[in-house]
C-alpha cells in the first residue's frame, strides 16, 4: 500500500517537470505555426473561434486540463484497467468501421454535432497500456512463442480495425511498437527481416525494368535473388552452429552468380534470374537436409525467411498494382523516383520542399509565409506543418523545434530506464516509440524522404483528436513515473 500521508507531496516533488516545460514549449511553437498556416491576409482576431488557430488553442487549453486530471488520477488505475480501456477502444475502433460519415475517403471520424473525434488516436494509448501490462506480467517471456504471439496479436487487431476504416497511415503508426519487443528481447533477426522486405521492395520495384549489361536480365530481380541468397547465408553462420556450411553457401552463391553473368554477358546472353532461382532450390534443399539432420530449430525458421523473401518479392509487384489505391501506389511510384507527378500526387511534396527551402537561415517571420498564405501546400496546417516552420522560422526555428523533440525523445528514454516496476518501462518505451514514428515520418514525407502516409506531427498539427491522443500518452507516463518513489508492501 502507498503511505496515505505522504502520497500527494511525494507526487508533486516527484513530477518531471522538464518534461512539462519541454510539452508547453512543443504546444506553444505549434499553436504559432497553426496561426501561420491558417491565417489569410486581412484577419484581425487569430484568437477567433472561426478560425483555425481559435480552435486549436481551444484545444490547447482543453489538453492542459486534460493532462491535470491525469496526474491527479491514481496510478494504479492505469495498471489496474488497462486492458479494459483496451476493450473499450476496440469495440469503439469496431463500431467507427460502420460509420456512415467518410471524411476525405476515410471512415475513421466519429462526427457528433459540429465535433469530430478520431477513435485511432486514442486507440494508440490503450494499445501501449495493454501491452505493457501483458509484458510484465510474472514469467513473461517475449521469445516462447505463446507470448509473442499474444503481444503481437493485441497491435494487430486495433491495426486491422483501423485499415477497415481506410485509415492506413495510422494503422501504420502501430509498427512503432516492435521497436518495444526489441528493447524486451526480441530477437533481431525479426527487425532484420522487416528491413530486408523494405529492401528487397525498393530494389526490386525501382529497378524491375533495367536491363543488366544488355542481357534480358533485370537488375532488380538479379540483385534481390542475389541478397536473399547472401542473407540466408549469413542467418546460417550467425544462428546456427555451422559458421562452416554459412560461408560456403555465401561463397558459393556469389561465385556461382559471377560465373553465370560473365557467361551471359560474354558468351550467350540469357535471363540470368532462372539459374538463380536453380540456386537458391540448391540452397533450400541443403537447409532441409541439415534440419532433418541435426534437428535444430533455427534451420526450420531460416528456411522460413528464405521462402518467405521469395514469395514476398515476386508477389510485391502484384499488391503494388492490383491491392493498393491508386493514389497510394502513385505516392510510392513518385517516392521511387518512377513518377514525377508534380501536379498529382507529388504536388504536396514539391510545394512543401519550396515552402522550407524559401526560409532560408533566418525565415520569412511569423505570419509572412507566402507558400502558406497562398495556400500552395495542401493540408499546410495538419499532415504538412512542419513546411510553415520552415518558411517562417527559416533553418534555424526547424532546428529548434527538431531539438525540442530530440530533449522530449531522450527525456522519454530517461524516465523510462530509471521505472522501478516494468509496467511503467515498458509503457514508457511505448510512448516513446510512438513519438519517434510520428516525427521522423512526418518530418521526412514534408522533406520527400518517406511516403506521404498522413500522420500528424506531434503537437504541431492542427486538430484536437491528435492533441488528446498525445497528451494522454505522455501525461499517462508521466503520471506513473511520479509514484516511482512511493513505498509499497
Amino acid at each position: 500500500m502507498v503511505r496515505q500521508a505522504d502520497r500527494q507531496p511525494s507526487v508533486i516533488r516527484s513530477i518531471d517537470w522538464l518534461t512539462i516545460f519541454i510539452y508547453l514549449a512543443l504546444l506553444t511553437f505549434g499553436w504559432l505555426s497553426v496561426c501561420g498556416a491558417s491565417y489569410d491576409y486581412g484577419e484581425t482576431d487569430i484568437f477567433s473561434l472561426s478560425t483555425n488557430s481559435g480552435k486549436q488553442l481551444m484545444w490547447i487549453g482543453t489538453s492542459i486540463v486534460l493532462a491535470t486530471m491525469l496526474l491527479l488520477l491514481d496510478d494504479r488505475f492505469y495498471d489496474t484497467f488497462s486492458f479494459v480501456i483496451y476493450g473499450l477502444l476496440l469495440v469503439l475502433l469496431f463500431a467507427t468501421i460502420f460509420n456512415p460519415h467518410t471524411i476525405k475517403g476515410s471512415r475513421s471520424w466519429l462526427v457528433i454535432g459540429s465535433l469530430r473525434l478520431q477513435p485511432a488516436e486514442f486507440a494508440k494509448f490503450a494499445t501501449a497500456l495493454a501491452l505493457a501490462k501483458f509484458m510484465s506480467i510474472y514469467g513473461y517471456d517475449i521469445n516462447k512463442w505463446k507470448h509473442f504471439a499474444v503481444s503481437l496479436a493485441i497491435i494487430l487487431v486495433p491495426m486491422l480495425f483501423i485499415v477497415l476504416q481506410h485509415e492506413t497511415g495510422s494503422a501504420l503508426v502501430y509498427l512503432s511498437f516492435f521497436l518495444v519487443f526489441y528493447r524486451e528481447g526480441m530477437t533481431g533477426s525479426v527487425l532484420f527481416t522487416g528491413v530486408a522486405m523494405v529492401v528487397y521492395f525498393v530494389i526490386g520495384i525501382k529497378f524491375s525494368d533495367v536491363m543488366m549489361f544488355n542481357t534480358p536480365t533485370s537488375v532488380g530481380k538479379f540483385t534481390v535473388l542475389l541478397l536473399v541468397q547472401l542473407f540466408t547465408s549469413g542467418l546460417v553462420y550467425s544462428y546456427c552452429d555451422n559458421r562452416r556450411l554459412g560461408m560456403h553457401l555465401g561463397i558459393g552463391s556469389i561465385a556461382a552468380t559471377l560465373l553465370i553473368l560473365l557467361f551471359s554477358v560474354y558468351v550467350i546472353p540469357f535471363n540470368i534470374v532462372w539459374v538463380q532461382l536453380g540456386i537458391f532450390a540448391v540452397i533450400i534443399i541443403i537447409l532441409l537436409w541439415q534440419a532433418m539432420s541435426s534437428r535444430v530449430r533455427n534451420y526450420w525458421l531460416i528456411i522460413a525467411f528464405a521462402i518467405g523473401s521469395m514469395t514476398f518479392f515476386y508477389s510485391a509487384d502484384y499488391v503494388l498494382n492490383h491491392v493498393l489505391e491508386k493514389h497510394q501506389r502513385v505516392r510510392i511510384n513518385v517516392l521511387l523516383g518512377l513518377e514525377e507527378d508534380l501536379k498529382g500526387a507529388g504536388y504536396n511534396v514539391h510545394q512543401s520542399e519550396i515552402a522550407i527551402g524559401s526560409g532560408g537561415l533566418e525565415g520569412k517571420g511569423f505570419l509572412n509565409g507566402t507558400q502558406t498564405k497562398l495556400k500552395y501546400v495542401p493540408e499546410q496546417d495538419t499532415d504538412f506543418i512542419f513546411c510553415t516552420v520552415g518558411e517562417e522560422e527559416g533553418f534555424l526555428g526547424s532546428a529548434s523545434v527538431l531539438m525540442l523533440f530530440l530533449a522530449l525523445i531522450l527525456r522519454l528514454i530517461h524516465l523510462s530506464e530509471r521505472q522501478p516496476y516494468h509496467f511503467g518501462k515498458v509503457y514508457g518505451y511505448c510512448v516513446l516509440s510512438i513519438f519517434m514514428f510520428h516525427l521522423f515520418i512526418n518530418v521526412g514525407m514534408v522533406l520527400g524522404l518517406t511516403p506521404v502516409i498522413g500522420i500528424p506531427l506531434p503537437f504541431f498539427s492542427y486538430g484536437g483528436s491528435s492533441l488528446w491522443g498525445f497528451t494522454l500518452l505522455l501525461f499517462i507516463f508521466l503520471r506513473i513515473d511520479a509514484s516511482r518513489n512511493m513505498s509499497r508492501n
